[in-house]
């Protein structure tokens, strides 16, 4: 068998989710038992100092046995993530000359942060 006609038993059914310089590739692909799974690509585009670029994927396999609970997890975790910040993108954290703006008020007899275990210090090790 041609390696073409591989690949089409294999991809069943795909989309496709550009976002910015993420792509996000969705495919219905194929065991060889014949029963189905999913795949899910998300490919990152990094543009070099010299113009060239390349692409860094990664890539999860969702099995049907798995698709309940992951659509319920998914679904609480947007739903947790909409509820607590809303729609709106704050694009500008996203630029690389991005800085948090820092209230300069104070706060009279406020206790200093403690120190969590990873506040490390190299003089530590």
């Amino acid at each position: 068998m041609r390696e073409n006609d591989m690949l089409e038993k294999d991809e069943i059914f795909s989309k496709v989710l550009r976002a910015g310089r993420r792509t996000y590739f969705f495919d219905v692909r194929a065991t060889k038992a014949d029963d189905y799974y999913i795949t899910i690509t998300e490919s990152k585009k990094f543009t070099e100092e010299d113009g060239s670029f390349h692409f860094k994927k990664h890539k999860i396999y969702l099995y049907k046995e798995d698709f309940v609970a992951f659509k319920e997890i998914l679904d609480d975790m947007t739903s947790y993530v909409l509820d607590h910040k809303g729609e709106e993108v704050i694009s500008e954290r996203h630029q690389k000359d991005f800085k948090k703006e820092y209230s300069t008020e104070t706060v009279e007899n406020q206790e200093a942060p403690k120190a969590s275990f990873t506040d490390i210090d190299f003089d530590d090790i």
